[in-house]
């Protein structure tokens, strides 16, 4: 890397992690997925209960294998065969783990979480229940604004997300959120975390490798091919 950009980014880095500090919530940058395993093993233990928010990252990144093979109970959202009710139950049981494990939709360098939840247990648990909560993103969701984040939501996230899922709503084809009332909408609640109650609740980790931001884009050329 080039030193004067390794600069600028150490810059970044740190003013970021001053601004989620001053909104009680720690943040740390890692390379790659081995980074981020080992910090994620840290958590990962003593029998601790676990739940996860939807989220492909978690699969990218190889979180869910390493969750498996840990010494964690995992309320597992992902277990093939759940009828509604059980899933429901999954969802329930989250707010009473002692960690949950998730991602966001976007983040911003003012030290801010940006989501939007169709049923909205990933969000109410994010904002409470959990013991611990611990976000993970590719350096890809990071924006300068509040409207720069909340334009990826609604252009490339959520529209993304609808593709993935199969559903029969407009922005599938028109590739940007059309605020419809169709009964397969999965953004239904737009949720910004700000400053937290409680100090260091709400731990995110920024993962710099770029196939993260690789998916993503793989996911918005095929959601502009439909």
């Amino acid at each position: 890397m080039d030193k004067n950009l390794g600069t600028i980014i150490k810059i970044k880095q740190d003013g970021m992690i001053k601004a989620f500090e001053q909104n009680n919530m720690q943040i740390t940058f890692v390379d790659n997925f081995e980074q981020l395993h080992n910090y994620l093993k840290k958590y990962l233990c003593n029998h601790k209960t676990v739940a996860l928010g939807g989220s492909m990252t978690l699969f990218e990144t190889g979180v869910i294998d390493l969750i498996h093979q840990s010494d964690v109970l995992l309320h597992d959202r992902y277990q093939e065969g759940l009828e509604r009710e059980q899933m429901q139950e999954i969802f329930r049981k989250a707010f009473t783990s002692d960690l949950f494990i998730t991602s966001t939709n976007a983040l911003t360098t003012n030290g801010c979480l940006y989501n939007v939840d169709g049923n909205g247990n990933r969000v109410a648990a994010m904002i409470y229940g959990p013991k611990e909560v611990i976000v993970i993103a590719g350096k890809n969701k990071i924006f300068d604004s509040e409207e720069e984040a909340i334009n990826h939501i609604k252009s490339i996230s959520a529209p993304a997300n609808a593709v993935r899922l199969n559903k029969k709503t407009p922005c599938v084809k028109t590739g940007r959120c059309m605020e419809c009332h169709s009964p397969e909408r999965i953004c239904s609640s737009f949720v910004k975390l700000g400053y937290q109650g409680k100090v260091n609740r709400m731990k995110v980790i920024i993962v710099e490798d770029e196939f993260l931001a690789q998916q993503e884009l793989s996911w918005l050329i095929k959601e502009h091919s439909q």
